[in-house]
């Protein structure tokens, strides 16, 4: 059972573009999609990680928008970073999942219970990994990864919104 859903930004959340304007402003596009999948990790009480390579105000900002449990920018080493999220909450390496794109996630990508890559993900990562969504980074793919990880309580979660007026 997965009890912590860890993911890479760049490349997942984003088609992995990075705009600049003339005064040196960064711009990235997010799916407004993916947020659902925070949204059913956090029904169902399992926290949600973001482990990133890049230090952005956007990445924090989207990041406090959705109330991600645990923010970690400037990372290069995942699999520590990842780890000591793990041993503060006592889990296994089984009780993790992750979704990257890319060679930085890759040692960690072998390291946790369940490894997803989006469909534009390069060949021989995805050879490495259990799942392969069919959304490219910045298109839903988080939310494909958490639907596929929730899927025997995902039309529980969908009829819980039923309730909503």
């Amino acid at each position: 059972m997965i009890k912590l859903v860890l993911t890479d930004i760049d490349g997942v959340w984003t088609d992995g573009g990075m705009f600049y304007d003339q005064t040196g402003n960064e711009w990235k596009k997010f799916n407004t999609s993916d947020s659902a999948g925070v949204l059913f990790c956090h029904r169902l009480g399992i926290p949600v990680g973001i482990i990133t390579g890049e230090n952005t105000a956007i990445v924090r900002r989207r990041a406090e928008k959705l109330g991600i449990d645990y923010l970690r920018q400037g990372i290069v080493d995942k699999v520590s970073e990842a780890n000591s999220i793990r041993l503060k909450l006592g889990l296994d390496w089984e009780e993790v999942a992750y979704i990257g794109d890319d060679l930085t996630d890759l040692a960690l990508l072998k390291k946790v219970g369940v490894a997803y890559v989006p469909a534009n993900a390069p060949d021989y990562i995805k050879q490495m990994v259990q799942g392969v969504t069919q959304k490219a980074g910045g298109e839903g793919a988080f939310r494909e990864f958490v639907e596929a990880l929730l899927r025997p309580k995902l039309n529980e979660l969908v009829a819980s919104y039923l309730h909503y007026s």
